[in-house]
């Protein structure tokens, strides 16, 4: 028996006059998706070569980064397909691992700017114990723990509903992400409940922990030289713009699944598309201009270019 007559497909009904302007489309998503792959990947090549980055903190903002880079590979491509296609489907397998990818990398940039927040914390606030507590071995446990832990969660909240009966078949949206729960005949309480538990471990918690940090920073920094002010400011600014601008997006997705019935087709995919797209773009942007390092070997890159055209 052919394998393909058992599986499962979902129509993503999110697309707005794709026929119309595929190649339009198609042209503005690839010209972003190569855009993230360039900015990202350049940053974290100059973290890799340069040693004077060989730092906890350059090492999160290059974890960071590679998120993105995931992150986008994991949308990116399949949306190219469905712009030149005539149908927009994707197989439900694929579209619960579309799923896990795209909440994995989310909540693992929660904890990586988490563990960013406590790297500045020591740094300024316990400036004499910084190389004995954010070794090489500390790096390493903060890593691990914001790729596996979030990855664990949403293992959890996908077996909850692998095997749950579909009634419905179109998705309204372009990629899939957490409203494939309104395709079920039956929603548990157990996956609401599971679902609060994620919001609240890899979402909530790490934010107020991130607030919490970078306050006694404040607090530090203010009553002391003006030194280590600008120090806080350098380094602690970049990573709290990055995190408004997450949770931002984050809020928006998760607003968007709960009442999207009340926004229009074309206003869904404008917010949809500003989710795939802002915080791929703005990361790079952001830890290229404001980290002092990370910048002043941009500019280093890009005057050795210039010099090499002429």
């Amino acid at each position: 028996m052919d394998a393909r007559l058992n599986t499962t497909y979902i129509i993503l009904g999110g697309h707005v006059q794709v026929q119309r302007y595929r190649y339009l489309y198609f042209l503005v998503m690839l010209a972003a998706y190569i855009l993230i792959i360039l900015s990202n990947s350049t940053i974290v090549c100059l973290i890799v070569i340069h040693k004077n980055l060989h730092q906890p903190m350059y090492i999160f903002i290059a974890a960071l980064l590679i998120n993105s880079v995931l992150f986008s590979t994991n949308i990116y491509p399949k949306l190219l397909i469905d712009f030149l296609s005539e149908k927009q489907i994707i197989c439900y397998q694929a579209c619960l691992f579309q799923i896990f990818a795209f909440y994995f990398f989310t909540c693992s940039e929660f904890l990586l700017l988490a563990a960013m927040a406590y790297d500045r914390y020591v740094s300024i606030c316990k400036p004499l114990q910084y190389p004995i507590i954010m070794r090489k071995s500390t790096v390493s446990i903060l890593l691990f723990v914001a790729w596996v832990v979030p990855a664990c969660h949403i293992v959890g909240a996908l077996a909850l509903t692998i095997n749950n009966k579909l009634c419905s078949f179109t998705l309204r949206g372009v990629y899939c992400n957490n409203s494939v729960n309104s395709l079920y005949c039956s929603k548990t309480v157990i996956m609401y409940i599971y679902g609060v538990i994620i919001l609240f471990n890899v979402g909530f918690f790490p934010i107020l922990f991130i607030l919490f940090t970078y306050t006694k920073i404040l607090v530090i920094a203010h009553g002391s030289c003006g030194e280590v002010k600008k120090k806080a400011i350098q380094t602690c600014l970049p990573h709290l713009l990055v995190l408004i601008n997450l949770s931002s997006l984050f809020t928006s997705d998760v607003i968007l699944v709960r009442v999207q019935s009340d926004f229009t087709q074309t206003a869904h995919v404008v917010i949809t598309l500003q989710i795939i797209m802002f915080n791929p773009l703005f990361n790079p942007l952001i830890y290229g201009l404001k980290m002092k390092q990370v910048s002043k070997h941009l500019k280093r890159l890009f005057c050795r270019n210039k010099v090499a055209i002429v």
